[in-house]
Formats: C-alpha cells, structure tokens, sequence
C-alpha cells in the first residue's frame, strides 16, 4: 500500500519534534552559560524568522497576512515564546536539562485537564489513570532532597509549569485561530513577535546583549543548533503538527524529548541522574502513554 505524502509529512514533522526539541534542552543549556536568557531566545527567534521570510520570499510565497491573523500570531507567539521558551531558558540557570526535560514531559497532563476545562472534553477511564500515574510521576520527581536543596531549584520548577501551562493553553489555541495557511510564514510571523516581545523583556531587564565575536566557540555551536534545527525546523513542524492532529497528540513528543534531553545531558554536560528520577520518568511516561492508548490514530486539525 502506497504511503500518501501527508502521511510522511507528518511522519517527518513528528520526528523532528520528537529528537531535535529532546536536544534543544542541552543546546539551550549550553548557551545560557554565557547569554542572558531573554537576549539568548529574543536572538535566537528574530534570526531565524528573517532567514524563514528569506526563504519564503525565495520561493515566492507571499507574506500577507489579515489583521486579525496578526493579532493570532502575536498571542500564539507571547503564549510559546515569549512565556514559554523565555521562561524554560530562565528556568535553566537553575535546574540540569535532563530534569527540565523530564518535568515538561507532564505536558500531555496538562493539555488533557486544560481542554477539559476550556472545552468540556470528557476524561476517559485509561487517560484519568493517565493523570493519576503522572501526578505520581511529577511528585517522586520533584520531592526529591538532593534537588530540592540546591539553591534556585523550586524557583526552576516553578517556571518550567508555569511553561506547561502557556504552551498548553497556546497548543489549543492555534488548533482553533485563525492563522496564516502556510506553515512556513506562520512560524515566521509567531517567532517575530515572539522574538520582538522577548526582546523588549531583555532590555527592561537591563540585560547584557553580548556580540557573537566573544561568544564562546560552543556556545555559537549552540546558537547556530537552536536557530535552523531547533527553531525554523522543528518549530515549523510542530505548528504544521498542529492543524493536522489533535493537540494531546502533538504533546506525546514528551515521549522522547525527556529521553534525549537525559542522555545528552548525561553524556555531554555530565548532568547526574538518580534512580529516583528514571522511576519518576517510567511512571510518568507510562501515565503519559495512558493517556493516549485506546484511541485511533487519526490525522485531523481542530475544530474541522
């Protein structure tokens, strides 16, 4: 049977959510070492949405958006970037990013509850025991006394849910908004203003804004990771992700973001990680994968 080109689109576009957003944590990791964390994203999301109009121009894709789309992609991009991924790089002055990775990967938790909430969805049996082995999960991680000793750990945890929290809301949002039909200029118009807006935080804070030539050499290593894979890529597929299936599917890339996120972290920042953590991690991703087995996987955007 022929494999339909929708299907490995979206095939490719999970994969790319999946491993490069796993490695993203470390990337991110690596380059808050030396860079002010809003200056770092606020960089990082303006470059790579004036090389993403670069290349629609190129290819003669028009960049016209509606008033109201703006306004769509002006929220999406406060919700995702700006409070999202700003905070997460806040967060990761404090915490290793193996134990981020695994604290975000509750995500799928957080978007059930929320669209129950905001939308009515009912909670079957297999996704409530989900929420309850997540809970579980979430406890055994973060109750642990050799991370709640170290100093600026709490404060990291809680910026990592209040992160939960926007991409979650921002995830049901853009599965029902109306945003620009093309993918490509839709993540350019989200990553401007949500790199605008990051920027505007940056230079409130009165944070140094570092030239790339006393940038360390691993740290340019980093930036340039975060801005064409980390960024144009995955970020594009994750929003393509988006109109095509359903919000809670899109968060089962916390699957494997986590495990990724562990290894390189393990492997090349020598983060540690404790029996408590990979128990923590097997009862919340079980608890994760709960919340998706039983159901048909079916492509489909929101709200059609």
């Amino acid at each position: 049977m022929s494999v339909s080109r929708k299907t490995v689109l979206i095939i490719l576009a999970f994969f790319a959510v999946y491993i490069i957003w796993g490695a993203t944590y470390m990337l991110n990791k690596i380059a808050v070492s030396q860079l002010a964390p809003f200056f770092l994203a606020s960089l990082r999301f303006i470059v790579a949405s004036i090389i993403i109009f670069i290349i629609a121009k190129s290819l003669g894709i028009s960049l016209y958006i509606s008033k109201k789309q703006l306004i769509n992609v002006s929220i999406a991009g406060l919700l995702f970037l700006t409070l999202g991924n700003g905070l997460a790089v806040v967060a990761l002055q404090y915490i290793d990013s193996g134990f981020a990775a695994l604290e975000i990967s509750s995500q799928p938790l957080v978007v059930l509850i929320m669209m129950r909430i905001l939308l009515g969805k009912k909670i079957k049996t297999m996704s409530f025991i989900g929420v309850v082995l997540g809970f579980i999960g979430i406890y055994l991680l973060v109750s642990q006394k050799e991370i709640i000793n170290k100093d600026g750990q709490i404060l990291g945890m809680i910026l990592i849910f209040v992160c939960m929290l926007c991409w979650a809301y921002a995830s049901i949002f853009v599965g029902k908004a109306d945003l620009p039909s093309n993918h490509f200029v839709n993540t350019g118009y989200q990553m401007l203003t949500g790199g605008i807006m990051l920027s505007i935080v940056s230079l409130c804070l009165n944070e140094p804004w570092l030239l790339p030539n006393v940038w360390q050499a691993d740290v340019k290593w980093s930036m340039l990771g975060l801005i064409i894979f980390g960024s144009i890529v995955a970020f594009t597929a994750f929003n393509y992700l988006l109109k095509e299936v359903s919000p809670e599917k899109v968060a089962t890339s916390t699957y494997v973001n986590p495990i990724i996120a562990i290894i390189l972290g393990w492997w090349i920042l020598d983060e540690q990680i404790t029996l408590q953590s990979i128990i923590a991690a097997v009862i919340l991703l079980t608890g994760v994968y709960f919340i998706n087995t039983k159901r048909h996987f079916k492509f489909r955007s929101i709200g059609r």
